[in-house]
């Protein structure tokens, strides 16, 4: 799968995702038009990113939201009543299309080196498409409170746990050669993360998402010495 191909299916799948947080939060959502709410859901969770990643989540003001999203208060008062239950939100959303991309593109693989190399290319590849929450995520983690840095460190722990899966699936069929499997893990997490949190650096050696993922599955099966096919 080509970064092109990925990125129309995971569109998809975001949509999807706002719907399923309008349909959870029915209750407290004051609009009741699915395809309305979805749209707006977008156009706030899309605004909030950009505004965080210019100026911080914390310095961003709901007036600031009003003005670049183009919705008045009180109609963003109709999706949350406050920046930490918005920020709540934008959590879990990103939360739960990392863990239903990766699981619907890698669960169903039934061979370790390829399963491997999916997994890379998924993570990168969403990281991508979601770039901007990514690197929120990433840069807000200090800022959040202990019940949402504690959801964000046991997000990461099973990514991180996926790949240790893989690499002990791999080791344990003579498909793979390592010792660590937890450090090796860790070390890929750490090339998957810097393509969104030190994007820039690719961009300007003009270094595509695609050209990044090849070579990051070339080094980890160099590393754990991947049998050849």
């Amino acid at each position: 799968m080509t970064f092109n191909e990925f990125k129309k299916m995971a569109m998809i799948s975001m949509e999807e995702i706002c719907s399923d947080i309008f349909r959870e939060n029915k209750k407290s959502i004051k609009i009741k038009k699915e395809a309305v709410a979805v749209r707006n859901l977008t156009n706030i969770f899309s605004t909030t990113l950009k505004l965080s990643n210019e100026k911080g989540f914390q310095t961003m003001s709901l007036r600031d939201l009003s003005r670049s999203s183009g919705l008045s208060m009180g109609a963003l008062y109709s999706y949350f009543t406050s920046k930490e239950e918005l920020l709540a939100m934008i959590q879990e959303q990103g939360r739960r299309l990392t863990r239903n991309i990766l699981t619907q593109q890698v669960g169903h693989i039934a061979d370790a080196k390829e399963k491997l190399r999916a997994a890379v290319r998924t993570h990168l590849y969403l990281t991508e498409v979601m770039q901007e929450w990514f690197y929120f995520s990433y840069m807000e983690a200090k800022n959040i409170d202990k019940v949402e840095q504690k959801k964000a460190i046991e997000s990461e722990l099973a990514t991180e746990q996926m790949f240790i899966d893989i690499l002990e699936e791999g080791k344990s069929k003579g498909m793979f050669s390592l010792s660590d499997p937890v450090l090796t893990a860790s070390a890929i997490k750490a090339m998957l993360q810097d393509w969104y949190v030190k994007r820039w650096k690719y961009h300007r050696r003009r270094i595509s998402v695609d050209q990044y993922a090849g070579f990051v599955i070339g080094f980890v099966e160099s590393a754990v010495r991947a049998v050849k096919a």
